[in-house]
C-alpha cells in the first residue's frame, strides 16, 4: 500500500515537525548509531557510491533532471498519502458509526472482519480435543 513516493513525501512532511527532528537529533547523538554510520561511511561501497554522486552533480543539465523528477515523485506522494489519509479517516468513521468497540479484528485475507465474542478465551493449539478425561 505504500509507495516509494508516498514515503518520500512522509518523510518531507517528518522533517518538517520540530519533535521528529528533536528525536532525530538524540539518535544521531547516540554512540551507537555513530559507530554504525561509521562503519557504513568506511565501505568501499558507500565511498564509491558517494564519489559517483558527487561526479553526477558537477553536470548542471544532469541535477535540473533529477530535481524535476524529485519534485514529480514528490507530488505524486503527497497526492497518495492524502488518499491514504483519507481511506484512513473513512474507515475509521465507519468503525464509529458502526459501533464498533475494538472488538473486531481484520481477517487474515480481504476485507472481511471477524467478530469476538466478550470474554472469549483465545484459542491455543497445545491442547489436544478427545484426550484427557472420559
Amino acid at each position: 500500500m505504500f509507495s516509494n513516493n508516498m514515503m518520500l513525501a512522509q518523510l518531507l512532511q517528518d522533517m518538517q515537525d520540530p519533535e521528529m527532528m528533536r528525536e532525530a537529533q538524540k539518535m544521531m547523538n547516540d554512540p551507537a548509531f555513530q559507530a554504525r554510520m561509521k562503519q557504513i561511511t568506511e565501505r568501499p561501497e558507500f565511498k564509491e557510491s558517494m564519489e559517483k554522486t558527487q561526479e553526477m552533480m558537477k553536470d548542471e543539465e544532469k541535477v535540473k533532471e533529477i530535481e524535476e523528477q524529485m519534485k514529480e515523485r514528490v507530488k505524486e506522494g503527497e497526492k497518495q498519502l492524502e488518499e491514504f489519509k483519507k481511506l484512513s479517516l473513512e474507515r475509521e468513521q465507519q468503525d464509529i458509526e458502526g459501533g464498533d468497540n475494538g472488538d473486531e479484528k481484520p481477517a487474515a485475507a480481504g476485507s472481511e472482519t471477524i467478530k469476538k465474542k466478550k470474554n472469549q478465551k483465545p484459542k491455543t493449539s497445545s491442547k489436544k480435543k478427545g484426550k484427557g478425561k472420559k
